[in-house]
């Protein structure tokens, strides 16, 4: 009753009576007229005369504590360029620093990261990560979403170390940010320092743990910028491809290709972008993943045209369903066609955000063209809430398909003083040549409470038989859905190496046949313990409970064929995961139980070395067996990636992978360069066999591969 009722305190009285905001609250950047020259060395004059911040504070381990090393920021700027010098003092632990490529896996080693926030809307902005060698991530943050990790923004970062600690210049330009105009702006800004020897998280501002970095309604402030805009308002990136198509029993085929984008600033916060011969050769491959459903599998935009501003068009429907879905484009019947080219507007004016994007897709044998069409529009309200609109429209020379939505979010930080809460509504239908579709109107509403002790959720939703968003993506459709969650991560036992224990009572999807009422699916996950510990190791036992009515067979593997039925189902899993940021690191979960009127033991083994800042392995196996029917199979997966940075601007990744279900082996080579910030060189080959049970080893059934240029220009 006493654990009862703290909890219910927790809920109701906030962990502190103010929010997590510093004094001074405000940096000042400094204007400097001459040159920075970006090597680390923070040793220009304007370094030591701007104002540096310094007061963080620990989210983690000792909340609220003083951090227990010395970190500095100032920013200075020039008429191009923002800079910020960045002092990380480290003499009571290791420095942990593993990575030098481009995109690394900041979560496992020291790292800085500043998020920026130049319309200050409480929503969107963007968020640049550096570690101790030098390497950078990025990524763009959109309202009520989680960072979009796949962006990449023109910008870079030197770093030096010595005995007193790792040290920083980081450089953005302008044109790399979206902003208003101004005489005197000011802009969000905050910044987390993590040491991973001893586990510890420190903020600037906002280190509540029930708010993310990226909530920048609880960021600090950027002053002392003036008449900052775009000197150069055009952005020019030419590319040149050439390469090779060879298919197993058919000639060789030689590829040529050129094209280029065309960015145009016409405002600094709205950019305009012009394609033609649009090209995604770089992309790296889709991780394979194992299907024990009758659904389709649902893979996230890797191409980089569709990810900057990829937050103004995003409209979720829930249950894994979107009304617009990228890629999408670009494929006709299962069959990639070429992007003849488009336009595309995204930004702010005012309080408006929008998204609009149109391609044209080409005509191939029994293809014909397509164009391709979205509108997003949203409209900020208050500090972090918005209402909007969509219209995705796909139209052939036979048939016009639309979709029209409408979807408003309330979403504050300041529920109960310093928690989070979220209520939205999101309504949606079809128009198909000219007419709304019968039996097509979507609808979904939540409410969320996700906080550090308590997180809540619950939704219904309803998707009907006749909604078919042609520029979307569904896992299913013609159902009425309720999704509910409540998860209790108490700090007990810290004394005893214990961050968080994790109870989750229960995790809730209850899917209805739409046309029938009759219940179509029931899963439920259960976690009646768990442990995150201070090392970073976690350690978790669910069990699942779940029910599928099948009423089409469906193939689940070459020997397995899921028969029509009612099938009740019960599952438990342990899962142990050892912190990454450790030289070598590892996952085992094994789950068993039982499938449709069968049995399934998966285990999951996962392991990764990093050898030094240069090299790293990382190893995934993942077997099924399985028994239905009186009938044994198995499902496998088995993938495998090398990277090798020679800098922090050329790396190399190789991806193998093998999945029984598809029957194939492919791999995917690319080497990237850098020449400069913004340009990019890229040596990509891809490789497959299938099916691999047939493989003639010396005939590979995809063999393709490319040279590609991409060049720079701003004017």
């Amino acid at each position: 009753m006493k654990t009862i009722c703290s909890i219910i305190a927790a809920l109701i009285w906030p962990t502190c009576l103010f929010g997590q905001i510093n004094s001074p609250d405000t940096i000042t950047a400094n204007y400097w007229g001459g040159k920075i020259e970006l090597n680390g060395k923070l040793d220009e004059a304007v370094w030591k005369q701007a104002i540096p911040i310094s007061h963080f504070i620990q989210r983690e381990p000792d909340f609220g504590k003083p951090a227990t090393e010395e970190t500095r920021v100032t920013i200075v700027y020039t008429s191009t360029t923002l800079y910020i010098g960045i002092w990380c003092f480290q003499k009571h632990y290791k420095i942990i620093s593993k990575s030098l490529q481009r995109d690394f896996d900041f979560m496992g080693e020291d790292n800085f990261k500043i998020v920026i926030s130049p319309f200050n809307d409480g929503r969107t902005g963007y968020e640049f990560v550096i570690n101790p060698n030098g390497a950078r991530a990025d990524l763009l943050i959109a309202a009520n979403d989680d960072p979009n990790s796949d962006w990449n923004g023109v910008w870079d970062a030197a770093v030096t170390m010595n005995s007193d600690g790792w040290f920083a210049e980081v450089e953005i330009p302008y044109n790399t940010l979206k902003f208003k105009n101004a005489s005197k702006p000011i802009w969000a800004i905050n910044f987390e320092r993590d040491i991973n020897a001893n586990n510890e998280q420190d903020r600037w501002q906002n280190w509540s743990r029930n708010n993310k970095l990226e909530n920048f309604s609880l960021a600090g402030s950027l002053s002392g910028l003036q008449n900052v805009t775009y000197s150069q308002l055009f952005e020019f990136k030419p590319y040149a491809l050439t390469g090779w198509d060879l298919k197993k029993n058919t000639s060789y085929k030689l590829v040529k290709k050129i094209g280029a984008d065309l960015n145009y600033n016409i405002t600094p916060s709205l950019k305009l972008n012009l394609t033609v011969n649009t090209d995604f050769v770089q992309v790296g491959a889709d991780i394979i993943q194992v299907n024990l459903t009758r659904f389709n599998l649902y893979y996230p935009e890797k191409r980089d045209f569709f990810l900057e501003g990829a937050g103004n068009f995003e409209f979720i429907l829930g249950n894994n369903n979107y009304a617009f879905y990228s890629r999408k484009i670009g494929l006709e019947n299962f069959k990639r066609v070429d992007i003849l080219g488009g336009v595309r507007l995204f930004g702010q004016a005012g309080k408006s955000n929008i998204g609009f994007l149109s391609l044209q897709t080409a005509a191939t044998d029994t293809i014909p063209t397509v164009n391709n069409t979205v509108l997003r529009y949203k409209y900020n309200i208050g500090e972090q809430s918005y209402i909007g609109s969509i219209i995705t429209s796909k139209i052939t020379n036979r048939s016009n398909n639309l979709i029209v939505g409408l979807d408003g979010h309330y979403l504050t930080s300041h529920f109960l003083k310093n928690k989070n809460l979220e209520i939205a509504a999101t309504f949606a239908e079809n128009i198909d040549n000219g007419k709304f579709k019968a039996n097509s109107f979507v609808y979904r509403i939540f409410v969320d409470y996700p906080n550090d002790l308590i997180d809540h959720f619950i939704a219904i939703s309803s998707l009907p038989q006749n909604f078919n968003p042609q520029l979307g993506f569904l896992t299913r459709r013609n159902y009425n859905a309720l999704n509910w969650h409540l998860i209790i991560e108490p700090r007990w036992f810290n004394q005893y190496g214990i961050k968080k224990i994790e109870f989750m009572p229960w995790f809730l999807a209850l899917l209805h046949t739409k046309s029938t009422g009759e219940l179509e699916t029931f899963r439920n996950e259960t976690r009646p313990f768990g442990l995150l510990f201070k090392t970073g190791d976690e350690f978790q036992f669910n069990i699942y409970q779940s029910y599928e009515r099948i009423d089409v067979p469906f193939t689940l593997t070459k020997k397995i064929k899921i028969q029509t039925g009612k099938y009740h189902m019960h599952n438990y899993e342990f899962r142990v995961n050892t912190f990454s940021g450790r030289r070598v690191y590892a996952l085992l979960l094994y789950n068993w139980g039982t499938l449709y009127n069968g049995n399934i033991h998966t285990l999951v083994l996962v392991m990764g070395v990093n050898v030094n800042k240069h090299l790293s392995f990382k190893e995934q196996y993942n077997l099924n067996p399985i028994r239905y029917n009186g009938v044994n199979d198995q499902i496998r997966l088995w993938v495998s990636t090398i990277r090798y940075a020679f800098t922090n601007k050329i790396d190399i990744t190789l991806l193998m992978q093998y999945g029984s279900q598809q029957d194939q082996l492919p791999s995917n080579f690319n080497l990237h360069w850098i020449p400069k910030i913004g340009s990019d060189f890229y040596l990509v080959w891809n490789n497959s066999y299938d099916p691999l049970t047939r493989a003639d080893y010396l005939h590979p059934t995809i063999s393709n591969g490319a040279l590609k240029f991409v060049w720079r220009i701003t004017f």
